[in-house]
């Protein structure tokens, strides 16, 4: 009966977001998350990742030779109509440019609001949800105006395929290349990677022949993963300028690695299977949030509640105690909100229910510029749980948050596991 119910919910909720469009396909991504919702509502919800309502084609043609300033005919062999994906604010198709050999990806930008979302958050502060989600809602609005410029998108894009590749021997994701002259405010035309959609992975491993829920297939989801996080800790702790959107739309496995074919075993030895699309979400955190998230990261990891507490001081997270012991409930909250690992015994979280941390450890505020650490975290946890696999990032980042507090000059008895914790010296470099 509860199932029934919850695939009606999923309808609804669904037919809202694709009416409403814009930010309220941001607010499906997610809540659409095997972490936090039924499994009705993330099979409808996951749809509008990167299949959301789209423009017409003569609307489309119409944008690009305004921005580009030339007939589409007369700058591209082939453009396909039928958008390969639509989001909240833009779609993207394929194309091949006049006299080139391979294929780009054109974006163009489409529209969103935001208010009613904001009229929402503040109703919901008033009643027993005890989180500034106001302050949460400024930082989207903020994110999504960014949003509206593939110019700054451009820059972006470049600005972190530039950073993991300098930091890496072989960066752990692939970040499309910008065709820098087909760029304008509404126009962004870049490399097109041929790959898999991590929402089909388990189809694509079927094809092959392979167990999904076998030890091969088990290994190339957790080397996936691996590679995903390793990324997302060196941008959001070593630089700061983060990748701010990974829900599953925006990620695939490239097609002709190791990921998608029968050696799927041997994945472990690759780092270019993964990539990363759509830059228009990113955040640039100031130093003092990022030495604050780095020293959080190790308290999470070092299950210390001492230091989570004052992490939460250092960070601006201001909070009002209403239970007994109120450090262990400080750890717990900083487990919930900013690791990807599930508790134990636990398959789907429920941050406002009445034996939650968030209910105990009332959020009075939230700085608004951590909202962006906090959702991403939100969506690879999302990512990790759909792939079976519990795993913890603040593990995973712990040597990475060490030695950014080290160059920083704030890490107390030197650099203890920089290159020795769990791992080799090329999963933290």
């Amino acid at each position: 009966m509860w199932e029934r119910q919850h695939e009606i919910a999923a309808d609804k909720i669904y037919n809202m977001c694709s009416d409403l469009g814009g930010f309220f396909l941001k607010i499906a991504q997610i809540i659409g998350k095997p972490d936090l919702a039924p499994a009705a509502w993330v099979k409808r919800l996951v749809t509008l990742c990167d299949q959301a309502p789209r423009t017409p084609y003569h609307v489309v043609r119409v944008v690009l030779e305004k921005e580009l300033g030339r007939n589409v005919d007369e700058l591209f062999e082939r453009f396909d109509a039928d958008p390969i994906g639509s989001a909240s604010i833009a779609q993207v198709h394929r194309a091949r440019l006049k006299g080139d050999k391979d294929d780009v990806v054109v974006k163009d930008l489409m529209m969103t609001d935001i208010r009613n979302l904001q009229a929402f958050a503040l109703y919901m502060q008033k009643t027993d949800i005890k989180f500034d989600l106001y302050s949460v809602t400024k930082e989207m609005e903020k994110q999504i105006g960014y949003e509206f410029d593939f110019k700054r998108e451009a820059d972006a894009m470049e600005r972190i395929r530039r950073f993991l590749y300098e930091n890496n021997k072989k960066a752990p994701v692939k970040v499309p290349r910008v065709i820098r002259d087909m760029v304008t405010r509404r126009v962004l035309v870049m490399e097109y990677i041929d790959g898999t959609p991590i929402l089909k992975l388990e189809d694509e491993i079927s094809k092959r022949g392979i167990n999904p829920g076998g030890k091969m297939a088990t290994a190339a989801k957790r080397n996936i993963l691996k590679s995903l996080t390793l990324a997302y800790g060196q941008m959001i702790l070593k630089s700061g300028f983060f990748h701010a959107d990974p829900h599953p739309g925006n990620i695939l496995i490239c097609k002709g690695s190791e990921a998608s074919t029968t050696k799927i075993a041997s994945l472990k030895h690759s780092l270019h299977d993964v990539a990363l699309l759509d830059y228009g979400q990113v955040k640039d955190l100031p130093d003092s949030l990022r030495l604050g998230y780095a020293k959080l990261v190790l308290a999470i990891a070092d299950n210390d509640p001492i230091r989570a507490s004052e992490s939460y001081r250092e960070l601006g997270i201001d909070t009002l105690s209403k239970c007994e012991d109120e450090q262990k409930e400080m750890l717990k909250l900083a487990q919930t909100m900013f690791d990807t690992k599930m508790p134990p015994g636990v398959t789907m979280l429920q941050p406002f229910s009445e034996g939650s941390s968030i209910k105990k450890i009332s959020v009075q505020a939230f700085p608004e510029e951590l909202f962006s650490v906090l959702r991403t975290v939100h969506l690879l946890r999302g990512l990790s749980v759909g792939l079976g696999i519990n795993y913890s990032c603040a593990e995973q980042w712990r040597p990475i948050a060490e030695e950014a507090l080290y160059l920083a000059g704030r890490l107390k008895g030197g650099l203890r596991s920089l290159f020795v914790r769990r791992g080799s010296k090329d999963e933290t470099t």
